[in-house]
């Protein structure tokens, strides 16, 4: 499929690199494609950024038929652009969709797509420590119909937005509240699938954390409210005496591209990792003990987010001080040395767009 390309007759200012914040701003342009089942995925284009014309019985704004993914477009020091893993992203992408019954796509084909709409806006592409291009595909439900059946219309979206960090606390360690009332999501239904309803489920717990002064919410299971899952935006990782504990798949957490490059590093440089089951109650004790050394959030946004206290049933409890910890800076420095290309890539996983 050709991917016909309109430019934008006017270009935006670039905005200050020093103060990007995260998701505010957004480039010239813009990917989408159209799905129906006739004509399969087709009209592929890059078009000026703006607004998308939906019917108001659009399938999206009544069922949330939506799924997303979250990736980033690194400045080297050389000046090339690199992407980090956008393989996994794509595999994630159609997991997803297989789960909301949306179209999936070609990985290789919307990876080409990618690149190309990076290298026509390769300028807005940020160079300063700790910047980079974030995007955003997205797919969604277009079927102007109200009754509750398959989907057969859809439309494919990528928009970009040059970010800074994304915890307005940057690499200082986040407070983080282990939520005792609300669920995210169970097993069976669409906690492994990056959907705009896990989050949107998120909000009151999310809000009320913000009230009490907590950056997010620490989620427990659905069914039993007992077994630790992940922090609102990032997957969790815990270093309990030698060993890094993060909790396994079980279906109701998503599979975490930082995720698993943490766990694939830590074992290649000999560190003890499970992924197992981790109850509240085992992480409480090991809080009382003083042996949970380290806690740390990760996710593409964060990339690695240290955790400096948890607080749990009215309890609060300091991590590593409330500081930064040597394996977490360590992960952090080495993950974002192999995404912004400062150091050696020997695993393969960095793209040059």
């Amino acid at each position: 499929m050709d991917i016909q390309i309109i430019r934008a007759k006017t270009l935006k200012p670039k905005p200050d690199q020093n103060n990007l914040g995260f998701g505010r701003y957004f480039t010239d342009h813009m990917f989408l494609m159209d799905y129906d089942p006739e004509n399969g995925w087709h009209d592929a284009r890059i078009v000026p950024y703006g607004d998308l014309q939906l019917s108001p019985a659009s399938a999206v704004l009544h069922y949330g038929a939506e799924i997303f993914e979250g990736m980033k477009a690194y400045r080297r020091p050389d000046g090339q652009i690199q992407l980090f893993r956008p393989m996994e992203n794509f595999k994630r992408l159609n997991n997803s969709a297989e789960r909301i019954t949306l179209p999936e796509v070609d990985p290789d084909f919307v990876l080409k797509a990618l690149k190309t709409l990076i290298d026509l806006e390769r300028d807005w592409v940020p160079s300063l420590p700790g910047t980079s291009l974030y995007i955003r595909p997205f797919l969604i439900g277009t079927d102007p119909f109200l009754g509750l059946h398959t989907l057969q219309k859809a439309l494919y979206c990528v928009i970009l937005s040059p970010v800074g960090s994304y915890y307005k606390e940057g690499l200082n360690p986040v407070k983080i509240m282990i939520e005792t009332e609300d669920v995210r999501a169970v097993r069976g239904g669409t906690g492994y699938a990056k959907c705009g309803g896990n989050y949107a489920a998120s909000n009151r717990a999310g809000h009320k954390a913000e009230l009490k002064g907590y950056s997010q919410v620490l989620w427990l299971d659905g069914v039993e409210r007992k077994y630790i899952e992940e922090v609102g935006a990032m997957n969790v990782m815990f270093q309990i005496g030698d060993t890094i504990v993060t909790p396994k798949l079980t279906g109701s957490v998503l599979p975490g591209i930082t995720r698993k490059s943490c766990v694939e590093l830590l074992q290649k440089h000999g560190y003890k990792v499970e992924e197992r089951l981790l109850s509240v109650d085992e992480l409480k004790d090991a809080m009382k003990a003083g042996t949970l050394k380290e806690a740390w959030g990760t996710g593409t946004a964060a990339v690695v987010s240290p955790i400096g206290e948890l607080s749990y049933d009215g309890e609060k409890y300091t991590v590593a001080g409330g500081k930064i910890g040597p394996l977490t800076q360590w992960l952090y420095d080495t993950l974002t040395g192999i995404q912004w290309g400062k150091t050696e890539d020997p695993y393969g996983w960095t793209e040059i767009v």
